[in-house]
């Protein structure tokens, strides 16, 4: 395995005094015995060491907490003391792991073995975790947001987004009831092949509480994207596109409110003749190595009167992280901001059109930008939070309280 190699050399670059290795290792319990089994741990451990990379610390999963005795059996095998052994079973959320881990002095071992400069801001941060960590297994109300995708059948492509949803939802005391919708399953291509799958998937569309339209490429499955755009517009339910979901979200407006039928991408028709969603300056059409736009970049708040920008905390311009190849047309902007399409936000130089937000909707926002890329548990990220909270009828109410993401979401 090269990447195990490669740690192998890298701890003599790095210096027993900068690099720590960790083992985690599962430790089953056969239903037929109930007895815990460390074979598989003192095997991998032996293993590992023939390849050159000695454990610090030796991480157990289990289902059920590791007894002491088979504890100490590990450490014994496998040549590290007791404490050097930390033992993580089975428990109501993944949140709960980081106190599992301080629990059983793993911050303390770190500070000392890599002389980590942990203080008392350390120690209230693990505070306002588990705090978090309580309020999450006793969220009684629920949120029901759409994910309208192509990629539903591999739900891995969408972690991040389900991530950002689920620290908005925590962030407002609710439980994530996440529908994925395959938006090919809303085209009528799917209603006459199968009628039952297509009624199924629109009457999920139409019970959630928000409508979320994430990134991809391709044509597939776009018309049934453009239809959930369309009833979250039409519908007045809260909606966030990303990326993409931006980008179809102004196509679907210039089509049905500005009457620009043959508006459409080039990326889906190169040669169409309302350019609406086109090829950045750089992007060399037909060549698809090395031509994203990727990376933290800066996008500017062009109006002070913006959802988003009082979601950000009112600051004229924002850093979120970039993945695409393709832009909405500047030479037609004057056209949606005319009918309250507005393109609040823009890059420093003003060419490149990084937010939408449409007047009179309780929440139908677009970012070219991927903000749940920067989402964390503690700090939900501002696009995903204001879907939640129009979703459960609170932006407002929150908007009026300063939009402040600190304190007063936490302490409830």
């Amino acid at each position: 395995m090269p990447f195990v190699e490669a740690f192998r050399q890298f701890q003599f670059k790095a210096k027993r005094e900068n690099f720590c290795t960790v083992h985690v290792s599962l430790v089953p319990q056969p239903s037929t015995t109930g007895e815990q089994k460390t074979k598989p741990t003192q095997i991998s451990v032996r293993a590992l060491r023939g390849l050159g990379l000695s454990p610090d610390l030796i991480i157990c999963r289990s289902s059920m907490p590791i007894e002491m005795p088979v504890k100490e059996k590990i450490s014994m095998f496998c040549h590290v003391k007791p404490e050097q052994v930390i033992c993580i079973h089975d428990v109501s959320s993944t949140y709960r792991v980081p106190m599992l881990l301080e629990g059983q002095g793993v911050v303390k071992y770190f500070k000392e073995r890599l002389s980590l400069p942990i203080g008392d801001s350390e120690t209230h941060l693990l505070f306002k975790w588990r705090n978090m960590a309580d309020r999450y297994d006793k969220l009684q109300k629920a949120c029901t947001i759409a994910l309208v995708g192509k990629y539903t059948k591999l739900r891995d492509c969408y972690s991040s987004v389900f991530k950002a949803l689920e620290h908005s939802a925590l962030a407002i005391n609710h439980k994530l009831n996440l529908m994925y919708i395959d938006s090919l399953d809303l085209e009528q291509i799917t209603k006459a092949e199968d009628p039952v799958k297509f009624h199924e998937a629109w009457q999920k569309l139409c019970k959630a509480d928000g409508i979320l339209v994430p990134g991809g490429f391709g044509t597939r499955g776009t018309l049934g994207k453009l239809q959930a755009i369309s009833l979250a517009r039409a519908k007045k339910i809260p909606f966030l596109g990303i990326c993409l979901g931006m980008q179809l979200a102004v196509i679907e407006f210039a089509r049905n409110c500005l009457n620009l039928k043959d508006a459409d991408s080039t990326e889906f028709e190169p040669n169409a003749s309302i350019p609406l969603v086109i090829d950045m300056p750089e992007h060399n059409p037909g060549e698809l190595e090395g031509t994203m736009r990727l990376g933290s970049r800066r996008t500017v708040f062009r109006t002070e009167d913006s959802i988003l920008r009082k979601l950000y905390g009112d600051v004229p311009f924002i850093e979120e992280r970039h993945r695409h190849r393709y832009e909405v047309n500047p030479k037609m902007i004057s056209q949606f901001e005319q009918k309250g399409l507005n393109f609040v936000g823009q890059d420093v130089d003003g060419k490149r059109m990084e937010i939408i937000e449409l007047a009179n909707h309780p929440y139908f926002v677009g970012v070219q930008f991927h903000p749940e890329f920067s989402s964390r548990p503690l700090k939900p990220s501002p696009p995903y939070l204001g879907l939640l909270l129009a979703a459960t009828g609170n932006l407002n109410a929150y908007m009026q309280q300063g939009c402040q993401l600190a304190s007063s979401l936490w302490s409830n």
